[in-house]
């Protein structure tokens, strides 16, 4: 395996904590990451690559699929990886696309292994989710502590909800700030989400999950009063209509206690009775 800090060297870069650039750099780590696929058995033929860096981690993916695709929007570094994995390239093992990975086009891919730029991770995970494949993420820590809380508890929000709705999430690893380059300021963590149909039916997605925003930006108030004060951010023609039709026992509740299948029959019912302004 390529040593990182080789990698580094021979790129002629140095991380740069302003452009969101940390370069994992721990052997350990990196040799962990790819087994976080391998061991539920996950298809690794072709794995995404969000964010080559210098290479580490891609070469840790070629050692476990038929083909990779790094997406890296410095060009600098996308050059440095044509030019260290030239033998790949010319194999047909690994494609190198130099871009912003919330607008290229993203290949046909089995299984992501990455690790995100922090600044977008959120943007790049919600891109993902909905190829409905296995991911393994790496985010900041609290990050990824949101995304796998339950309700009732200080950390589950809108992100919970909306990232338990693709997938069973599981944070799988803390990753302290030394296994970087230069170390960040904050903790690391890497996320498994295995997809997975929701156990509630939604009929439209995007207004389901629109709802959920709207309602955990009132996450203090009630149901019944983050329905009246947010139809500017659900769309709502008729918020009230909603509130005559709910279920008492869920309107005196809050967004922070309600369940993914809770906000799933709620929006369901404002969709039927509110009338979406876009519909």
């Amino acid at each position: 395996m390529r040593d990182p800090d080789g990698l580094i060297a021979r790129a002629g870069v140095r991380g740069d904590p302003d452009r969101d650039q940390h370069f994992l750099v721990d052997d350990r780590v990196l040799d962990r990451l790819p087994t976080y696929l391998t061991e539920i058995d996950a298809d690794t033929s072709h794995l995404l690559e969000i964010g080559g860096g210098t290479g580490a981690l891609t070469d840790r993916l070629l050692a476990v699929a038929d083909e990779v695709t790094v997406v890296e929007r410095d060009r600098k570094l996308a050059q440095f990886l044509r030019e260290e994995f030239a033998d790949e390239i010319d194999a047909g093992e690994l494609t190198v696309v130099q871009g912003d990975a919330l607008e290229v086009d993203l290949p046909e891919f089995t299984a992501s292994v990455s690790n995100l730029p922090y600044g977008v991770s959120s943007e790049i995970a919600f891109r993902l989710f909905p190829e409905t494949k296995p991911l393994v993420l790496m985010f900041q820590q609290e990050f990824a502590e949101r995304m796998v809380a339950e309700p009732d508890t200080s950390e589950y929000g809108r992100l919970s909800v909306s990232s338990q709705h693709y997938a069973d999430i599981e944070l799988v690893e803390s990753i302290p700030k030394e296994a970087f380059s230069p170390p960040p300021a904050v903790q690391s963590a890497v996320v498994r989400a295995i997809p997975r149909e929701p156990d509630y039916e939604v009929e439209d997605e995007e207004f389901f999950l629109r709802f959920v925003k709207a309602l955990f930006t009132q996450r203090r108030k009630t149901i019944r009063n983050a329905i009246r004060n947010t139809a500017h951010i659900s769309g709502l023609e008729e918020p009230e209509a909603v509130v005559d039709a709910a279920d008492e026992d869920v309107l005196r509740k809050r967004a922070g206690a309600m369940a993914p299948a809770e906000f799933a029959a709620l929006a369901q019912l404002a969709r039927d009775v509110g009338a979406p302004a876009d519909d």
